[in-house]
């Protein structure tokens, strides 16, 4: 049987303990007892805020937070402060240091359904309703949460964790750690037809697998597609936002970022550490560069070059875009001048 997840808190630390943790210089009393973070806006005493983005600086004169992280050049202000270079990312790390998730304890739920051909690790918790298929391979350590789905074939390396309602499809890989967040889906159909003479649409069989690497993250209601021929690749560290639609025979590499309701249609090719904001549109069998950043709402539509930032649908360059956005804020009155000016009379 399947015991019951539990959950645990941490205590409090003094405020010297958590800069010495956090490698942050201290400015005020290190007695200071910290017992969890919050907003800069809605933090009480006793909680760590940060400052990372300029517009919230105001806010740190007024806090109500014990402690602030921020970076070393940051105004004195009356709450104590931890120093340090990255204050979002050291915040990131306090989270972890007060927060501790459901703990996942080993076993088999009672009504899980898996098949006698599938290989499991050790120390997995497999909760109610999971079904595992034939000839599936699991490392050691994997939390697979409440309705998760596993089709035949599927190989998945050590400590997955699959919230409910994931699904992995027929012969698809997954690395070690790989995350995947409540209705995420790897491996659906990619959305590939061809018209018959007669007018009428066919599907294509989208025979190939997905395949995602090491410390990977796909967030809620996101679809991953399987390839018609050849695989779908997600590379190592990528991080998919929720409802973000990969199409078939796409390719992501390492340490890409897809913001939520990003879509690359099929045969699309993302470099190392790009960022794609929120709606960004890639066209099929375009190929972005290693660094590429495209601003939210934007499409693209053809290759971008390695380290380019784009704005705009079509996508331009971010810099061009943004004096084109501020003349098309004047246009009206641009308008209003050349209607008021007399016409010239050619002699």
């Amino acid at each position: 049987m399947c015991k019951c997840c539990t959950i645990s808190y941490n205590v409090g630390m003094r405020l010297q303990q958590l800069a010495e943790t956090l490698g942050a210089e201290l400015r005020g009393d290190p007695a200071i007892e910290i017992n969890g973070v919050a907003g800069i806006e809605q933090a009480a005493p006793g909680k760590l805020a940060f400052v990372a983005n300029p517009k919230y600086a105001v806010y740190a004169k007024s806090t109500q937070a014990s402690a602030v992280l921020v970076d070393p050049d940051f105004q004195e202000i009356a709450a104590a402060t931890l120093r340090i270079a990255n204050p979002y990312h050291a915040f990131a790390r306090a989270i972890d240091l007060f927060y501790q998730p459901p703990s996942w304890e080993p076993g088999v739920h009672a009504t899980a359904v898996i098949d006698p051909s599938a290989r499991i690790g050790a120390n997995a918790h497999i909760g109610a309703y999971v079904v595992i298929s034939a000839n599936v391979v699991i490392g050691r350590d994997a939390v697979i949460l409440p309705h998760v789905v596993i089709y035949p074939g599927a190989t998945i390396g050590e400590r997955f964790f699959a919230h409910a309602h994931a699904v992995v499809r027929e012969e698809c890989r997954l690395g070690d750690d790989a995350l995947l967040q409540n209705g995420a889906i790897v491996g659906c159909d990619g959305f590939g037809f061809t018209k018959s003479d007669t007018g009428k649409w066919r599907k294509i069989v989208q025979s190939g697998p997905t395949v995602i690497g090491n410390n990977v993250e796909i967030q809620a209601n996101s679809c991953i597609d399987r390839a018609s021929v050849g695989q779908t690749s997600i590379g190592n560290g990528v991080k998919v936002d929720n409802l973000v639609q990969v199409g078939h025979g796409s390719t992501v590499a390492d340490d890409s970022l897809l913001c939520a309701q990003v879509g690359l249609a099929g045969s699309s090719h993302i470099g190392r550490n790009v960022i794609l904001a929120g709606q960004v549109g890639v066209a099929g069998h375009c190929t972005l560069g290693d660094g590429v950043v495209i601003t939210a709402q934007s499409g693209v539509h053809g290759d971008i070059p390695a380290g380019s930032v784009l704005s705009g649908s079509p996508a331009f360059d971010n810099r061009q875009w943004l004096k084109a956005t501020a003349i098309f804020n004047k246009l009206p009155d641009l308008i209003r001048q050349f209607q008021r000016k007399p016409a010239t009379r050619v002699p």
